[in-house]
């Protein structure tokens, strides 16, 4: 078929480029990255512009029932610092440390032989999200300083304003040694299918967006899959919890950007703070507009607080089973009520995502025990869950965030789009030869002496 056809070009352009890549040094992949935040600058009306008709679109798709507002949100390339933080996200990673090339482990196993494990790039990166549109530039600049060629597919939603940043970013390269396919960008579902076929070429697949997409993806390909599927977050309030830093954790979790995958979904209550901190945690959520989904314990004190809420019967409901398994993107929170913090431990894994997770307590031991218990990729003591993020983090941007265990956990900047290769060098007048070593007479013994080494000295 032509779409596999055209999917083919696209997959061994990628894989030539990155190959050629390998031989540019490092200062070259810099220099890109402060071209293409040059490019952007360049480019901005034009690219807001672009902006604003996706926008248009998306929101008669959203009146017509048949796109989220969630989605439409995340559309919004103007909203708050977003383009500021796109533009600084670029320089912030080009002024990282190189993730390639540096020693991890080095071992002289005999007399001249040098054994080396070196950080090296993974290889074509299929990067394919949904309304985002700044992700093509955050994963354009973690693919080109980690050294990693990159082939991504925006959603439909976003097509103007990819189309515009994805031109800056092939501008910008033009001006330097890394060739043009370095970065390519597709438009077509049919272009996906046909790349998630060709594992000769493309070495790790990272879906951002639903879950419907990422499910999709993952059963779709035999290439490896980084990613997650749900945004499941939540918040639990200790018996110990300050109200303070309850209200102020609970009301960001959830308020600060609902429809990111870092806001906070369910909040747990330990059943000694109902008639405590519950009343006050739950009057300033429901002053910041969010629909509380409570279960019995908890709304049966919100129905007895006197004066009650202004907007009470409107904004407190029963939750359902389904509740504690909806990823909202929404100002509305599931509340559960738990005897104990090991209960909440075990509800949190059973029903979370494993995504982020957040402890409110002044009890040390407490703290240590969720941080420990609770299997999520992110587990943070009287701090929000919108924490969870590789800006923040000290990543420069991120390519996404990962649940799994393997390779990449968590927000995944730079490190986490690296692997390994082993480098072994002889500088015996002969060489060296495995038949030489053993445990017969006149063979030779490995010395395996460990030393320290940063960088590989050939």
């Amino acid at each position: 078929m032509p779409g596999d056809n055209a999917a083919a070009s696209i997959a061994k352009a990628a894989k030539a480029a990155f190959e050629a890549s390998q031989l540019i040094p490092s200062s070259e992949r810099v220099r890109a990255l402060h071209e293409i935040r040059k490019e952007l600058e360049a480019a901005k009306d034009a690219i807001l512009q672009a902006n604003r008709t996706d926008l248009e679109a998306a929101q008669k798709e959203v009146d017509a029932g048949r796109m989220s507002s969630s989605l439409l949100k995340r559309l919004d390339l103007t909203k708050g610092d977003k383009w500021e933080s796109m533009l600084q996200g670029v320089t912030d990673v080009a002024e990282l440390p190189d993730p390639t090339g540096n020693v991890t482990y080095a071992n002289e196993l005999d007399d001249g032989l040098e054994l080396y494990r070196v950080s090296c790039p993974i290889g074509v990166l299929l990067v394919i999200f949904e309304a985002r549109p700044e992700v093509v530039v955050n994963i354009a600049a973690l693919a080109i300083k980690s050294g990693n060629a990159a082939i991504l597919k925006g959603g439909k939603e976003s097509n103007e304003t990819s189309q515009l940043l994805s031109k800056a970013i092939q501008t910008a390269l033009s001006k330097t040694a890394i060739p043009s396919t370095y970065i390519q960008a597709i438009q077509t579902r049919a272009e996906v299918s046909a790349l998630l076929e060709l594992d000769q070429y493309i070495d790790l697949v990272i879906p951002r967006g639903s879950n419907s997409l990422v499910r999709n993806i993952q059963n779709n390909t035999r290439i490896p899959v980084m990613g997650h599927a749900d945004g499941l977050c939540s918040v639990f309030i200790d018996e110990s919890a300050d109200v303070k830093k309850a209200v102020r954790i609970a009301v960001d979790s959830k308020t600060d950007y609902p429809a990111a995958c870092n806001a906070a979904e369910t909040l747990i209550l330990h059943e000694k703070i109902l008639s405590t901190v519950w009343p006050e945690v739950a009057m300033a959520l429901l002053a910041a507009d969010v629909t509380l989904l409570c279960d019995e314990p908890s709304l049966a004190v919100l129905h007895s607080l006197s004066p009650a809420p202004a907007n009470l019967s409107s904004h407190v409901q029963p939750s359902t089973p389904e509740a504690y398994s909806t990823e909202h993107l929404s100002l509305t929170l599931s509340v559960k009520t738990l005897p104990s913090l090991g209960d909440a431990i075990q509800w949190i894994n059973a029903h979370s995502s494993h995504h982020t997770d957040s402890i409110v307590t002044e009890d040390e031991r407490a703290a240590s025990t969720f941080c420990r218990g609770v299997d999520s990729a992110g587990t943070f003591v009287n701090a929000s869950t919108r924490f969870a993020d590789g800006f923040r983090y000290g990543f420069g941007t991120e390519v996404g965030i990962s649940t799994g265990r393997i390779h990449a956990r968590g927000p995944v900047g730079l490190e986490g789009l690296v692997t390994y290769k082993y480098m072994m060098r002889s500088k015996g007048e002969q060489g060296h030869v495995v038949g030489e070593f053993g445990v017969g007479e006149g063979k030779k013994r490995y010395k395996h002496r460990k030393f320290d080494a940063a960088h590989v000295p050939f």
